[in-house]
Formats: C-alpha cells, sequence, structure tokens
C-alpha cells in the first residue's frame, strides 16, 4: 500500500495522497500547531485558549548540517518555543476526507499514556482502549488526556529534569518533540468530494497580532511571561549549553475539551497507507544557533489577556461521547507539582482567573487547507 507523503511548509503539516478526481487534486490532513497562553496550574478547568498565531516549522534535511546527529536519523521537522510555552494541535482538511491520527510526546500517546506503536489500538474490543483522534469530528487536541472531558495542556520544558509526561512515565527522556501518525481510511470507505467553502477563522483573539498586545518581548531566557524564573533553575538549565536544549512536553493546567470515540470504527482505517512525522522543540537559543533567526516573542500570560477582554472558546459538542480518561496519563504531575519536587521557589503566577462566561465564544465543529515542501521520514 502506498504511504502519504508528509510535507511541510512555513507553519503546516500536511498528510497527503494523490486521489483520482483532478476537481480535488491532493486530498490531505492538515496539522497546524499554535501558539497560545498557558494556563494558571492551580487545579482549574479552565475553557480553550485562543491561537496567537502559528509555530514556524524547518525541515530537519534544510540544516542537516547543524542539528544533532540524532535529529538526521529521525528526519523530519523542529519547531522554537519557550521554557514554559504552551501549545495546541488544529487538524483540517482539503477536502475533509476522515482520517485517524496518533498523537504521542516523548514517544508517549497524548491519548491513552501508553508508549509508542505505529498501529492503532481498537478502543472497542475487551480491555481495550482507543488511542488516536479520528478528524473531522476532532478538531483541535490541546493536552493530554487525563479526565473525563478534561485534558492537561500542552506545555515546553527541557529534557534531562523529568519533568515531561515522558520522563515521568518511563524514567527517561530519550525522544522529546512530538511524533504524529496519520492513517487514511480503506479503499471505498469515504467517496471523493471537492472541497468545501473556506471556513471561517476559529480560536483566534479578534484580530490582534502576534507583536502587538498579544506578544510579550521577555528575551530568550524567558521561562513563562510573567518574571518568575528563579536563578537556580535557569542555572540548571543554561548548564546544559546547546546540546541541552531540546525540550518535551509536560503535563500543565487544566482545560475542558472531548477526545471523541472514533465515529466510524477501527475497521475502517487502512494501516498499511500511513504517513508519520518526528516534531523535534528546541528552546529560543537552539532555534537562532541553527536557522540563525530569532525565536517569535512569548506570547502575554493569560491574566492580562482575560483583563483585556479577548475571547476564550468552547465547542457545541455536547452530543458528542468523549474517550476515557488515562489512567497512566491522570497520575503524572503537572509542571508546578515537578518545581515543588525540585525544591524550586515559585517559577510561575498560577494564581486563578475569572473567565467571565461573555468572552467564551461558542464555535462549530471547523473546516480544511493546501500543499507543499515533502519531508522526510527517518528511523526512531
Amino acid at each position: 500500500m502506498a504511504h502519504f507523503k508528509v510535507k511541510a511548509d512555513g507553519n503546516q503539516i500536511r498528510f497527503l495522497e494523490r486521489i483520482k478526481s483532478k476537481a480535488v487534486g491532493d486530498a490531505s490532513m492538515t496539522v497546524t500547531l499554535h501558539r497560545t497562553l498557558r494556563l494558571p496550574d492551580d487545579g482549574k478547568e479552565y475553557p480553550l485558549p485562543p491561537s496567537l498565531g502559528a509555530f514556524p516549522i524547518k525541515k530537519v534535511d534544510d540544516y542537516a548540517a547543524k542539528v544533532p546527529k540524532s535529529w538526521r536519523e529521525h528526519g523530519g521537522v523542529f519547531v522554537p518555543l519557550f521554557q514554559r510555552e504552551a501549545l495546541w494541535l488544529a487538524f483540517r482538511g482539503r477536502n475533509w476526507k476522515p482520517c485517524a491520527l496518533k498523537i504521542a510526546a516523548g514517544k508517549i500517546n497524548a491519548v491513552s499514556g501508553e508508549e509508542w506503536s505505529g498501529n492503532l489500538i481498537d478502543g472497542q474490543r475487551v480491555g481495550g482502549e482507543q488511542d488516536y483522534v479520528v478528524a473531522p469530528p476532532q478538531p483541535w487536541l490541546d493536552g493530554f488526556n487525563t479526565g473525563s472531558g478534561v485534558v492537561r495542556q500542552f506545555v515546553a520544558m527541557p529534557l534531562g529534569m523529568g519533568y515531561t509526561v515522558e520522563g515521568q512515565l518511563t524514567g527517561k527522556e530519550d525522544f522529546g518533540g512530538i511524533q504524529l501518525i496519520c492513517f487514511d481510511a480503506k479503499d471505498g470507505k469515504f467517496p471523493d468530494a471537492p472541497p468545501p467553502p473556506s471556513p471561517s477563522i476559529l480560536r483566534g483573539a479578534d484580530g490582534y497580532k502576534s507583536g502587538g498586545l498579544l506578544s510579550s518581548n521577555v528575551g530568550s531566557q524567558s521561562w513563562g511571561t510573567d518574571g518568575y524564573a528563579t536563578m537556580d533553575f535557569m542555572e540548571q538549565e543554561q548548564s546544559r549549553g546547546i546540546e541541552g536544549a531540546e525540550m518535551g512536553l509536560a503535563a500543565g493546567g487544566k482545560m475542558k475539551q472531548k477526545i471523541y470515540p472514533d465515529p466510524h470504527s477501527y475497521e475502517t482505517w487502512d494501516q498499511g497507507k500511513h504517513g508519520r512525522i518526528f516534531i523535534h522543540i528546541v528552546n529560543s537559543t537552539m532555534w537562532k544557533a541553527i536557522t540563525g533567526e530569532e525565536c517569535p516573542s512569548s506570547p502575554i500570560d493569560a491574566r492580562t489577556y482575560t483583563q483585556n477582554g479577548l475571547p476564550w472558546f468552547d465547542l457545541y459538542d455536547e452530543d458528542k461521547g468523549d474517550v476515557a480518561a488515562s489512567g497512566k496519563l491522570a497520575g503524572v504531575k503537572s509542571v508546578g507539582q515537578k518545581d515543588q519536587d525540585h525544591g524550586f521557589t515559585k517559577q510561575q503566577d498560577d494564581t486563578p482567573i475569572e473567565v467571565p462566561q461573555s468572552v467564551v465564544k461558542k464555535q462549530g465543529v471547523p473546516a480544511q487547507a493546501k500543499t507543499k515542501d515533502e519531508v522526510r521520514d527517518g528511523s526512531w
């Protein structure tokens, strides 16, 4: 079976297959990594935070002489985040043909908490647990599946200090980054169809642009946007040097988000027809050393955003189910809890925020995108 091609251009990753209809061209699943507010790590459940723009994406092969050897083996792409910066993943498709998508952080499945496997797990079998999302209808994933209708936000943290979910569940931090694998449906399951009209922009901050109110010029050693960095933490991280500048994903604050059960069934998906990509995460210092470019400035903090009356989001999805919470992921410690374990003084402002219902916008389920710049997969 032919695999999906995987391409990346600017700020989007696309899983592509050539289909017969010239009216459709390349059918695709598009994944975008969005910059966002870091939620307070206070145990409170928050609405969905906005997109503050997409992260830039670079191909490993374009910088092969400057990246670590392991990257050349993995292939894929890399993105820049500040430590303690949050992100979320958006899923769209050019002709909105459903795909099954597995998402892992440090090769730990973000839905099930199990270690990486290249196959789908049948959530309907006895003792089984669905370990993937289906898009559509799943429009986004913002964090680890830790509770009924609740996820813990994806937050970037350096490898080697035990903060990441990978480190907590395996005792090692060998991989970091994000891993994606996308499966197509079996032939004939979904008829080819022309693309839908372009969707409206969802989860945006009402026209405010990065570089204005929504950005904070905090410098390359930022540990959040609120001045809570402490010297003991910074000195440990800075002593690691450029080779220690890779990051993984830790569990941050809680938000309300469902992970929908597969509406089609496990038997829909052709596990011989897939594409995958390894997304490396680097801090601002390593990004500049490799690319020569400055890391995009860090977003403002959630409190300032809310005080300015800017929107948060929710979905009309009361009619949809929710994949069972992962016991393994429910037991991981948050970034704030790990700070306490390390004996660090307070690193960030986690004072609860009151989000007025008047700024929480209800959204429908979104739609899709285009194609370019193939990415090489490697050995993981």
